[in-house]
């Protein structure tokens, strides 16, 4: 699907990418959001589910595009290795920057939740296939997953006001509606969420295929495999919105808006990119070391959720990522990440 082009333009396909995915990607998040407010979708709902996808459509539309072009291992490695990036970067760098607090429910139910998907992974690659069917099953498991995990973090959490829109002043009175100039400004919002919202679709469709093309290139020019590029450069690109938002709400102390982005994104990655990706074009010919080495650390890593998270002395209360446990992940993540590229250039 992908011609040769020159290594210089293979570098530059790969940067100019990234940079369109990270654009790209907060452009439709912030057109989706503004779209669901106008609809009338709860601030919960979006968060959980608009922004959620949103900073995970790079993932989806990368193993989609990898995917009908027959590179299963761009495909899979992009999604598992954005999945070790979320945790062992992502969280262990916002914790860093201030101790996270964790709610029972999260480390009780998500870090085994996700662990549980990732062994549910391995059965259904050990045959060396993941077919339409596999593929079928882990989206009905995100269909059912999905409401469920909103209603019960709804249920045992508030909702809380949407950041970007502060509550300013009074609400709009019954004279401030029917003014024709006030609606006027209403619908003009309308149309310009719907109009990023489109144009953040077209650009991170095409910047994905920009991405894969350049990537795929930059494997064949240094001789190293595309597993590599996947979950390494790859990964780290696409989750960028991930980390742009979980520095941001860290530094501003809103420890759920961390952790449900991430645990929700890490959903997202390993049951619909994955069965999408898959069930577009089942994955053949991947590398042992997604079963052998990259799921394996999905499943501690996710475990560690629980383990960290949980309040040991007073197992009812909230517990916390502290910078120790930040620190360990990132350490976790580079010896990972060391790991992975020892075993691509010594196959």
């Amino acid at each position: 699907m992908y011609t040769d082009i020159p290594f210089w333009a293979s570098i530059v396909f790969m940067a100019f990418g990234l940079v369109a995915l990270a654009w790209s990607s907060d452009t439709f998040v912030d057109g989706a959001s503004s779209v669901a407010k106008a609809l009338g979708i709860s601030p919960f709902v979006i968060g959980m589910v608009i922004i959620g996808f949103g900073t995970s459509a790079p993932e989806l539309c990368v193993s989609v595009m990898s995917g009908l072009s027959n590179h299963s291992n761009l495909s899979l490695g992009n999604a598992y290795g954005s999945c070790v990036f979320n945790i062992a970067a992502i969280l262990g760098i916002a914790s860093l920057i201030r101790p996270l607090a964790v709610k029972p429910a999260t480390a009780y139910i998500a870090g085994p939740a996700l662990a549980a998907i990732s062994a549910g992974a391995i059965f259904a690659l050990r045959d060396g296939v993941c077919s339409r069917v596999e593929a079928l099953a882990m989206l009905a498991v995100f269909a059912l997953l999905l409401p469920l995990y909103c209603w019960f973090d709804q249920k045992t959490s508030g909702v809380a006001p949407v950041a970007d829109e502060p509550v300013k002043g009074r609400a709009p009175t019954a004279r401030m509606l029917a003014d024709p100039r006030y609606r006027r400004v209403g619908r003009l919002r309308i149309v310009v969420a719907w109009v990023k919202l489109a144009i953040g679709l077209v650009v991170l469709i095409g910047s994905s295929h920009m991405l894969v093309w350049g990537a795929v290139d930059f494997a064949r020019a240094v001789g190293v495999s595309d597993l590599m590029i996947g979950l390494t450069i790859i990964a780290a690109g696409t989750s960028l919105p991930e980390l742009a938002s979980a520095i941001a709400s860290a530094r501003r102390g809103e420890h759920e808006f961390v952790l449900g982005n991430i645990v929700g994104s890490n959903f997202f990655n390993m049951l619909a990119v994955v069965g999408l990706a898959t069930g577009i074009s089942p994955a053949t010919g991947f590398s042992r070391y997604i079963i052998l080495r990259d799921l394996p650390m999905t499943i501690v890593l996710s475990l560690a959720i629980t383990v960290f998270g949980v309040n040991w002395r007073r197992p009812r209360e909230p517990g916390s990522f502290n910078r120790f446990e930040g620190a360990l992940w990132t350490f976790i993540f580079l010896a990972y990440t060391a790991l992975v590229i020892y075993h691509e250039t010594h196959v």
